[in-house]
Order: C-alpha cells, then sequence, then structure tokens
C-alpha cells in the first residue's frame, strides 16, 4: 500500500526515531512539498537528518501538485500543508492511505473517500508486528518528547488495543 503523510506524523515519528516504522508498512511513502517546507524547520537537528536520511534512502518522496485549485478550495478550512496532503493523495496515490493526524483533515478527508491514520495507528500497527515492545513508553515518548497531545481516553484505547491495558 501507499501513502501520502502530513506534517505532524512525520514529524512526531522523526522525533522519536520511529521514521522506518513507515518504510516497514507501506510500499511507498510520500509528502507534499509544503509539509517538507514545515519539516525542514523543526529545531530537532537530529530529528531533520532522519528526514533526510529518509529520502536519501528513497523510501520518502517529496512530491508536489498539480491541482492548485483543490489546494485554493481546502486551505479555506486546512493549513496549506493538510490541504496539499489530500490533494497528492487523491492525484498520486488515489487507492492509497493519508497519513494524517489533525480532526479537521481527517474530516475533510473522509468526506473526499480517502483512508486515513494517524500516528498512533501508525505505532499500533509497529506493535501488533512486533517491531515495538512497549506501546505505553511509545506514547510516553511522544508526549515528551514530540509534544504530541492525546487525551486520556484516547490513550487508554490505544494501550486497550495493544493489549497492554
Amino acid at each position: 500500500m501507499r501513502a501520502v503523510s502530513d506534517t505532524s506524523s512525520l514529524s512526531a515519528l522523526a522525533l522519536i526515531d520511529r521514521l522506518e516504522s513507515l518504510a516497514e508498512q507501506f510500499e511507498a511513502v510520500a509528502c507534499p512539498e509544503a509539509v517538507w517546507a514545515e519539516l525542514m524547520r523543526l529545531q530537532d537537528a537530529e530529528a531533520v537528518a532522519r528526514l533526510n536520511n529518509a529520502v536519501s534512502d528513497g523510501w520518502l518522496k517529496v512530491l508536489g501538485c498539480r491541482d492548485q485549485s483543490t489546494i485554493a478550495v481546502l486551505t479555506r478550512t486546512l493549513d496549506l500543508g493538510e490541504a496539499e496532503a489530500i490533494t497528492l493523495v487523491k492525484e498520486s496515490f488515489p487507492d492509497g492511505i493519508l497519513i494524517i493526524d489533525e480532526l479537521a483533515g481527517r474530516g475533510v478527508a473522509r468526506s473526499l473517500g480517502i483512508r486515513v491514520v494517524g500516528t498512533l495507528g501508525i505505532l499500533l500497527r509497529a506493535k501488533r508486528a512486533g517491531t515495538i515492545e512497549s506501546m505505553r513508553s511509545e506514547l510516553e515518548r511522544l508526549a515528551s518528547e514530540a509534544g504530541f497531545y492525546m487525551s486520556r481516553s484516547i490513550k487508554e484505547e490505544i494501550l486497550r488495543a495493544a493489549g497492554e491495558l
């Protein structure tokens, strides 16, 4: 399966050194140019290096979007990165999946018939595949190292799904 990612997941996974989870789960991963520009502004040099290595290794591609009119419509309610990510998945990977955390962006994507998964879903898949030992420790790292917010109920739901609660 192929995927397009918005900023939050790539950023969070790079910050906790779990980008390889994407390479393990998808045959191809892309991000639009606006997302890449946001990622290159991360303050963590190691996370930026991990992202650049993913591009150098060839499993992460930075792609442009052709459909500027759709982007213009989507940016009325979403940020540019989200708008480009939704547009890119429709243009380049119509059978693929969008990796996005933001609720508004997920809603728009679903309304357009795009399948979505978020950072927590990526980590849960990795846990089920046996590449993550402790979901609880990964959630703690997400919160402390990536500033990733999750409600108590979502955290409990993920831990339950991972068999850790």
